[in-house]
C-alpha cells in the first residue's frame, strides 16, 4: 500500500484554501491534506503532527519570515512552498533565500503543477536535509581532527622532553660509568703493578704461601680491570664515542696471538683446543685492537662455559671481501628464550644471586655493537647440553669513515691484494 503524503495548508482566504482543496482531490497523489486559516495556530498542528510539506499563502506574506524563522528555531524542518499571487515573485525569492523552499503561482495551479511542485519541494528539502547533516558531521569530524591533532601535539612534545630527559639520564650515567671506571682504574693499575714487582725473583725471595696469595691479588685484579674496561667500552658505546682505529695487520697474528693469550684457561680446565685458519689473503684493514677484543671475549665466554670437550676456532673468507671467524665449544649451551636477550646489556645466562658463572654482562653487549660499528654481522647456533657456536663475518675493509687520510693512501698504494701468504692450518 503506498504510504501517503501529508500536507498542510496554511491560508486566511477560505477560498483559496478551497480550490487548492478541489486541487489537492484532482491529483494522482495518495495525499492527506491538513489545512489552517491562522498562522497562529500553526505550532499547535505541528505538535500533534508530522508533514511532509507546508504551503504557505500569499496573505500571510508579511508574517511568512517571522513564521519561517520560529519553524527552524524550534527544530521542525519540513520543505515549505510558498503559494502568491501575481506581483508577489520578489517577495517570494526574498523568502526562498530565508529557508522557504520553492513557491507556486496560485493561478497556475493544476494537479500536475502541484504534483511535480510537490514531489521537487521535498526532493530538495531531503537532498538539503543530506548536505546540512553532511555538513555538520564534517564540520565534526574537522573539530576532532583538530582536537586530535592538538593532543598528538601535546604528546609529541611530552616524548620530545621526556627523551630530552633520557638523553640527559643516559649522558650523565654514561659521564658516570666512565669517571668511575677512571678512578678505579688508577688504583687498579697499581695494585697490578706493585704485585708484579712483588713476583720478580730479584725483588725479594717470598714463601709459597706469599706467592700465591700475590697471583691471587694479581689475577683478580687483572680481571677487575678487564670488567672497568668493558664497563669504560660500554659507556663510549653507548653515548656514541666509540670509534675504531682501522690499520692494515695480519689477521693471522692477531687470531695466534687472541689464543695465546687465554691459552692458560684452556690448560687449567684441561679442555682441548683447535685452530684453523683458512685464508689466501690473511691481510684486513680495521681496528686490530678490537678485532683481538672480540677473539678474547669470545674465547673466554666458550671456556667459561666448557667444563669438558674441545673448543674450535675457524678463520674462513666466504667471500673476496668478507672474512668469517666461528668459536664453537661444547659447553652448556643457550635456551632459544636466552638466545634471544643474549647480545642485551647485562644480561647472562644464569641470572640470579647464586649465580655459578662471573661476569657483569656486558661481554656480548660490546661485541654485538663492536660487529655492527666495523659493518659486520654476528651469528649464534646454540643447543642446550650440547655446546654453541658464535660467529662474526666482517668485511676485509672496514668503511672510510673510520680511515684517515693518510692510513687510506697507504692502503691503496700497498693494497690488501698485493700479499698472498700460503694457506696456514695451525692446531693447538
Amino acid at each position: 500500500m503506498e504510504e501517503r503524503l501529508k500536507i498542510l495548508v496554511v491560508d486566511e482566504d477560505d477560498l483559496a484554501r478551497k480550490v487548492f482543496r478541489l486541487v489537492v482531490n484532482e491529483t494522482k497523489l495518495s495525499l492527506e491534506l491538513w489545512e489552517v486559516s491562522d498562522s497562529k495556530n500553526v505550532f499547535c498542528v505541528l505538535e500533534s503532527a508530522k508533514f511532509d510539506c507546508i504551503f504557505l499563502g500569499s496573505p500571510l506574506v508579511d508574517r511568512t519570515l517571522s513564521l519561517i524563522d520560529k519553524l527552524y528555531s524550534s527544530q521542525i524542518k519540513v520543505p515549505l512552498v510558498i503559494l502568491t499571487s501575481p506581483g508577489e515573485e520578489k517577495t517570494a525569492l526574498n523568502l526562498l533565500h530565508n529557508g522557504a523552499t520553492d513557491y507556486l503561482n496560485r493561478f497556475s495551479l493544476t494537479p500536475e503543477v502541484l504534483s511535480i511542485t510537490l514531489r521537487n519541494a521535498i526532493r530538495l528539502h531531503q537532498s538539503e536535509t543530506k548536505t546540512q547533516l553532511a555538513y555538520k558531521q564534517l564540520k565534526e569530524s574537522h573539530e576532532k581532527l583538530i582536537r586530535n591533532n592538538e593532543e598528538l601535539e601535546r604528546q609529541r612534545q611530552q616524548i620530545q622532553l621526556q627523551n630530552l630527559k633520557l638523553l640527559e639520564v643516559s649522558r650523565l650515567k654514561s659521564q658516570f660509568l666512565s669517571t668511575i671506571s677512571h678512578e678505579l682504574r688508577t688504583p687498579m693499575n697499581a695494585i697490578i703493578g706493585f704485585a708484579q714487582i712483588l713476583l720478580r725473583p730479584k725483588f725479594s725471595q717470598l714463601s709459597s704461601v706469599q706467592t700465591d696469595i700475590l697471583k691471587r691479588i694479581l689475577n683478580n685484579a687483572k680481571n677487575l680491570s678487564m670488567l672497568l674496561n668493558e664497563v669504560l667500552d660500554f659507556s663510549k658505546i653507548d653515548s656514541g664515542r666509540l670509534a675504531l682505529k682501522p690499520e692494515i695487520f695480519d689477521l693471522s697474528k692477531v687470531v695466534n696471538h687472541a689464543v695465546s693469550e687465554i691459552r692458560s684457561l684452556v690448560e687449567a680446565k684441561k679442555l682441548s683446543l683447535s685452530v684453523e685458519i683458512e685464508l689466501e689473503n690473511t691481510l684486513v684493514f680495521n681496528d686490530p685492537m678490537r678485532v683481538s677484543q672480540i677473539l678474547i671475549n669470545l674465547l673466554s665466554n666458550a671456556i667459561k662455559f666448557t667444563e669438558r670437550g674441545c673448543i674450535w676456532v675457524r678463520v674462513t673468507e666466504p667471500s673476496k671481501n668478507r672474512i668469517a671467524i666461528s668459536i664453537r665449544d661444547t659447553g652448556i649451551g643457550i635456551s632459544s628464550q636466552d638466545c634471544e636477550h643474549i647480545f642485551e646489556a647485562f644480561r647472562q645466562v644464569d641470572q640470579g644471586i647464586s649465580r655459578k658463572y662471573p661476569g657483569m654482562g656486558l661481554g656480548l653487549a660490546i661485541i654485538d655493537s663492536l660487529v655492527k660499528i666495523m659493518g659486520g654481522k654476528i651469528i649464534l647456533e646454540s643447543q642446550l647440553a650440547v655446546g654453541s657456536l658464535f660467529g662474526v663475518e666482517l668485511p676485509r675493509q672496514v668503511s672510510v669513515n673510520f680511515a684517515s687520510e693518510e692510513k687510506l693512501s697507504y692502503y691503496d698504494k700497498k693494497g690488501l691484494s698485493m700479499s698472498f701468504p700460503e694457506k696456514s692450518s695451525a692446531r693447538y
